[in-house]
């Protein structure tokens, strides 16, 4: 009696974990995809029609709002300038923090342990703390109003991120694969090259597309280190604080699709890295 109870319930329990399952995803997926859905009505809709209420569920496809930014001075030189600071964040964090990450993975010293907490304890200090002492620097400098100084700022935001995602990749591939290839003639670095780089590839690109983020979205030390050539964060923060709301919808909408559209181009090795894809 027992054992026909227990395979009878066995289902039960598989279904009813099944169907908690498929209740997460749904909610994350409205989670995410919800506010953008909104954001993109409101965007393509009338100035009226984004005042009033309740809101539609298919966009008006008005592009006034869109077009008043189409030819809005300086919008164009700021997101030719986000893209070159979250280019050239994406590049030096990687730069430096995957042969931290390899070093944090590969050798033992004296005080690693405490290393990888202090990377981490970097996030601890607020960007508005070291606001001042920034400005004085990057004017002492000549790196204030630069997009390469900008870049300097975001990337030790993005690099405690870098190396830990590094470590843990470089972590997961046996050191044996190394050793075989050095018995076979190869040094280190063709070592790394032909043997472990292709492998934490997919990780390295999340790696990337996660500093990405972090230098397109930061706002404030754009705003506070740059004048004439702010980001487009920075520059819609400026221009949009006393907007009308379906303007800054439309400054929001401005702001996410070239994330998602770097994201979209990228998915396949964001993908790859869990092992969903590998092509």
């Amino acid at each position: 009696m027992t054992t026909v109870t227990t395979d009878v319930a066995a289902p039960d329990t598989r279904r009813a974990g099944l169907y908690v399952y498929i209740a997460a995803v749904v909610l994350l997926c409205a989670w995410v995809l919800v506010p953008l859905y909104f954001l993109l009505i409101n965007t393509l809709s009338s100035p009226e029609t984004v005042n009033s209420f309740p809101k539609p569920f298919i966009p008006e496809f008005d592009l006034g709002s869109l077009g008043f930014f189409a030819g809005f001075a300086g919008i164009l030189t700021a997101l030719k300038n986000s893209i070159l600071v979250a280019g050239l964040t994406m590049i030096m964090s990687i730069l430096i923090g995957a042969p931290a990450g390899y070093a944090l993975s590969r050798f033992d010293f004296r005080g690693k342990e405490a290393f990888r907490l202090l990377i981490l304890l970097t996030r601890a200090f607020p960007l508005p703390l070291l606001a001042l002492p920034l400005a004085v620097m990057f004017i002492q400098t000549g790196l204030d109003d630069t997009v390469f100084g900008l870049s300097l700022v975001h990337t030790t935001l993005a690099i405690p991120f870098a190396v830990l995602i590094t470590f843990s990749l470089f972590s997961g591939i046996p050191l044996e694969l190394e050793e075989a290839a050095w018995t076979l003639g190869c040094t280190r670095l063709t070592a790394f090259t032909k043997v472990v780089l292709p492998l934490i590839l997919p990780g390295i690109t999340a790696s990337a597309i996660f500093a990405f983020v972090i230098s397109w979205n930061e706002v404030f030390a754009a705003a506070v280190l740059t004048i004439e050539n702010r980001t487009l964060t920075a520059f819609l923060l400026q221009n949009l604080d006393t907007s009308p709301l379906h303007l800054k919808f439309a400054g929001g909408f401005i702001l996410v699709v070239p994330a998602l559209i770097f994201i979209f181009a990228v998915r396949k090795y964001l993908f790859a890295m869990w092992g969903i894809a590998n092509r």
